[in-house]
């Protein structure tokens, strides 16, 4: 997977997953203001939808490809796996920073695979799948955050992904802007806080 690795002061690495028609390069910004001493893995979606990166198809807005979901999500599991090895990270303190398309994939992580993340904030998500049970996620910390008057990301979607999360045994944090779909700064910076009072 195409990607950018930087080397951090902190045995934590952020992994940044950016939204439909972002790259690799979208979320490093972001990255800074919520742990600059952190390394950084941020990957560039393998799938394109009429030329603009994501990270699995969907059949139209809102509703996701799910057999392409399962097996984007595996691909992604085992390049953390590689990358980890490749430049000697601890695997084991991967926290995901993704918005929109990339923070439904880092859901879809915690819906499949336990101890695939130590954390993740998740910006703008939506549920990645229903109808399956959850592995233990006892503990793990998620930040969510969502717009009240989000269109393609609506209120319940929130709600019910705070849901299953929680039931899985992880503890949510849900923080709404009175906003659309746009990743607004005061977001970023509430995120930040949480961060810093969970690593």
């Amino acid at each position: 997977m195409k990607h950018i690795f930087q080397k951090g002061k902190s045995e934590r690495t952020l992994l940044l997953l950016h939204g439909t028609g972002g790259t690799e390069q979208d979320l490093l910004p972001i990255a800074k203001m919520i742990d600059p001493d952190a390394s950084i893995l941020s990957v560039r979606g393998n799938v394109s939808e009429n030329g603009m990166p994501r990270f699995f198809k969907r059949l139209r807005e809102g509703v996701f490809d799910e057999e392409d979901l399962i097996e984007r999500t595996d691909e992604l599991n085992e390049f953390l796996d590689e990358a980890s090895k490749e430049y000697g990270f601890d695997r084991n303190h991967i926290i995901a920073a993704g918005y929109s398309n990339g923070a439904n994939i880092a859901g879809s992580l915690l819906f499949h695979y336990k101890d695939s993340l130590r954390g993740a904030l998740l910006f703008h998500p939506m549920v990645p799948r229903r109808g399956i049970e959850l592995p233990d996620q006892s503990g793990l910390p998620v930040f969510i955050g969502a717009g009240e008057n989000d269109p393609i990301c609506p209120a319940q979607e929130t709600k019910d992904l705070e849901e299953l999360l929680t039931k899985a045994g992880a503890n949510v944090t849900v923080h709404w802007e009175r906003m659309g779909h746009q990743l607004t700064e005061n977001e970023v910076k509430t995120a930040a806080d949480w961060y810093k009072s969970q690593f």
